[in-house]
């Protein structure tokens, strides 16, 4: 009978749990899917990856070079940590796809007529 009730109380926090998230996606519209998408995929949210590479606006070039530095001090060969080295490139890979998502909004909007 116990687990009857900790399995409903479980099921019932999941569907919680799943309509909330499904409304903070509904809420920031159609890029925030493409976004959390691109979250789910890479296992970072956006602002982890910001916080790893320690960058606070989406500029390519600011990314590329924290990205950089941080991979060679984290190299293994000079006494760094692979899994840290990991996390580095998987912050860079995070924060290019945001890139490539807001220049495919950008050519959404320029092809949108204007009325």
């Amino acid at each position: 009978m116990g687990a009857q009730v900790v399995g409903r109380a479980f099921a019932r926090a999941l569907r919680q749990e799943f309509a909330a998230s499904r409304a903070a996606a509904d809420a920031r519209g159609r890029a925030g899917h493409q976004s959390a998408a691109a979250s789910n995929l890479s296992g970072l949210s956006l602002q982890e990856a910001q916080q790893i590479l320690n960058v606070s606006k989406l500029n390519p070039e600011e990314i590329q070079k924290k990205y950089e530095h941080l991979f060679k001090v984290n190299d293994k060969s000079v006494g760094g940590s692979f899994y840290l080295q990991s996390k580095v490139v998987r912050a860079k890979e995070r924060l290019e796809e945001e890139l490539r998502i807001q220049a495919q909004e950008d050519r959404e909007k320029e092809k949108r007529p204007q009325t």
